[in-house]
């Protein structure tokens, strides 16, 4: 893999993200932010998809569950060249084609629309099911986030994909230990999470879910397995937007453009360092 072309993938995408949510004032910024080191992963070196034939036979799907962190996956999107950067300033407008969730009839390169949560597993699998069906060889990849993993539908979707040996599906959480109103172990205790996929059969592995070469090499190894597969990222809601790493709450924020023009440039401030680091 080209790990500096995902370090600056996932930088490009951090920025435009938040552009996208200042344009509004507002927005899920803690968990947009904590996907966006998989996302630049994904569409730089993983995913089989053209944005200039975004309904291609064959593609990957992508399934973003946490259909609320719809502006990481938007900003991913316009940065591949889905749609022209200028519309992530439409974000929740009137007549956008960004709504604040995923929604598949409004925005090229969506393949599901999603936004209530625990739903977009049972989704993803039914994708990977009727492309089983077809013969088609591909991987539906499915993001959802920890919190989400309390809803009773995740599990019942996993044991249908355990049983059916969905192979093709390779299901990401976002592990970043927060929901809306607080801390998972505060909420409702999540346990161990690999184990509980792996004693439904599934492969499953955990990386770091900020350093891109782990994520690459997790994917791969679930890729590289016989059997449906799990990989949980290890994150940090709020990650690399330094107005959203502070706060205890930090699911949904309000902020103005002084705010997003400091968190940008230390952002360039990081990929500048971890470049150069990497020269080192």
């Amino acid at each position: 893999m080209d790990k500096n072309r995902c370090l600056i993938a996932a930088a490009e995408i951090r920025k435009l993200a938040i552009t996208a949510m200042e344009s509004a004032g507002f927005g899920h910024v803690g968990g947009s932010m904590s996907v966006c080191d998989a996302l630049a992963v994904l569409y730089e070196e993983v995913l089989n998809v053209d944005p200039l034939n975004p309904k291609k036979e064959g593609r990957d799907w992508l399934v973003l569950s946490k259909g609320h962190c719809g502006p990481a996956l938007y900003a991913a999107l316009a940065y591949k060249g889905f749609f022209p950067k200028s519309e992530l300033l439409t974000l929740n407008a009137n007549g956008t084609k960004l709504p604040s969730h995923c929604d598949r009839l409004k925005t090229v390169g969506i393949d599901i629309s999603t936004g209530s949560l625990g739903q977009g597993l049972s989704l993803g699998s039914g994708v990977a099911m009727g492309n089983k069906m077809k013969g088609i060889r591909n991987y539906t990849y499915v993001i959802v986030g920890d919190g989400e993993l309390q809803e009773g539908q995740n599990w019942e979707a996993v044991q249908f994909i355990a049983h059916r040996d969905l192979s093709n599906l390779i299901i990401i959480v976002d592990k970043n230990k927060r929901q809306l109103d607080g801390y998972t172990e505060q909420i409702c205790r999540q346990f161990d999470i690999k184990a509980k996929f792996e004693a439904f059969g599934l492969f499953a592995v955990e990386v770091d879910g900020h350093d891109v070469e782990d994520i690459y090499n997790g994917i791969s190894k679930a890729k590289g397995n016989d059997r449906p597969a799990a990989v949980i990222l290890d994150t940090e809601k709020g990650h690399g937007c330094c107005f959203a790493e502070i706060p205890g709450f930090n699911h949904y924020m309000v902020f103005d453009k002084e705010m997003a023009d400091k968190a940008r440039r230390e952002i360039d401030r990081r990929l500048e360092a971890s470049l150069r680091d990497d020269l080192q």
